[in-house]
């Protein structure tokens, strides 16, 4: 059975390299509304990319580096390679230590300082709302968003058995699984991807949840042992898509990037991100969103907000024009607050 059955109905494709719905008109607006032109009067001579680096995080990096190099033969595109506190701090869960801007500070104070001109993140990582002075510049087209459940035993949730031990670093997921499996054994898993792996190859778990996106990107397909529906597992927002950051005030860099900009996946992070942001999205507040372009061509936006143990969760959907994104994302909020989210949220502030 679904776990969201209520949000079940007709079909459609995420956006990106693995989906199939129609290019919308590409907009000259940025994520965050800033216009960019389509065609730079001053190509660039050299363009420092800031990342993480992790594995993942470079790879991530190095995939915008080469897409810019296309774009501009002639420039120099390097990598600025960074630790985080996030990075460093692994032994605490997430939503203890700060959450999600741990990860991305250190590259912005780069940025600031003019060390580097952009930066490349994974959207799920990034706060909701941009810190002043910055801006989400470009999204690009998305990987696979959806979760994966990975095991060396086991075929799917379902198979496994009384007690055994997921490892998971985010409340989402941990909701998730509680609601449905409560028979399982829900335990942080922090690290990079390789050390989550490592982890599960010790034995320390009996099976993680991964975001598919980052499994693909870095070769490792072949661990997923089933990608998990919507209807079981549904994603968070901007889960699969890169974002780029740059300084608000370099509209230089702004026109550089700007070609990357996917506009059909930008439309669902868009209404994603608003929806989360309405409800106080965090890693402290276990909550997925997930749009889709339908064939039909409209934008189908899923989400729901729940208590960390899944015990309390309430969950709804919206259809409508992909040009009202963020119009959506916040309607479909205050459809769950008015349907028991208030209280929900209300619990997890006062067990802060």
């Amino acid at each position: 059975m679904p776990l969201f059955p209520g949000l079940a109905g007709a079909g459609g494709r995420f956006p990106g390299r693995n989906g199939g719905a129609a290019e919308l008109p590409r907009s000259n607006f940025s994520p965050s509304g800033v216009q960019l032109s389509q065609n730079s009067a001053n190509p660039p001579s050299r363009i420092v990319i800031a990342s993480r680096e992790s594995r993942l995080a470079m790879w991530q990096a190095e995939h915008i580096q080469s897409r810019l190099q296309a774009l501009y033969p002639r420039a120099e595109v390097v990598i600025l390679g960074m630790t985080t506190r996030g990075d460093q701090i692994l032994d605490r869960p997430l939503s203890t230590i700060g959450g999600k801007g741990l990860f991305i500070k250190e590259l912005e104070v780069a940025m600031a300082e003019g060390a580097a001109d952009l930066a490349v993140h994974s959207l799920k990582d990034v706060p909701m709302d941009m810190p002043e002075g910055f801006s989400l510049a470009a999204i690009s087209a998305r990987e696979n968003p959806r979760d994966a459940f990975v095991s060396s035993k086991y075929a799917s949730l379902d198979e496994l058995p009384e007690g055994a031990v997921v490892g998971t670093s985010s409340l989402r997921r941990q909701a998730i699984l509680g609601a449905k499996y409560p028979h399982l054994q829900i335990q942080s898993l922090r690290g990079n991807l390789d050390t989550r792996m490592r982890k599960l190859d010790e034995g320390q778990y009996d099976a993680i949840i991964l975001a598919a996106a980052g499994l693909i990107r870095l070769g490792m397909k072949d661990r997923i042992r089933a990608v998990l529906t919507p209807e079981q597992s549904l994603p968070a927002p901007g889960q699969g898509a890169l974002g780029i950051e740059v300084r608000a005030d370099r509209a230089d860099v702004l026109d550089w990037v700007a070609p990357l900009h996917d506009a059909p996946t930008a439309h669902c992070v868009r209404a994603e991100r608003a929806f989360s942001r309405a409800l106080g999205g965090s890693c402290q507040v276990p909550l997925g969103g997930y749009a889709i372009l339908t064939d039909q061509g409209q934008l189908w936006l899923r989400g729901f907000v729940a208590s960390p143990d899944g015990r309390s969760m309430v969950a709804d959907d919206i259809r409508g024009n992909p040009a009202e994104d963020e119009i959506l994302g916040q309607t479909l909020a205050e459809r769950l607050r008015a349907a028991g989210a208030d209280a929900i949220l209300a619990g997890l502030n006062s067990a802060a």
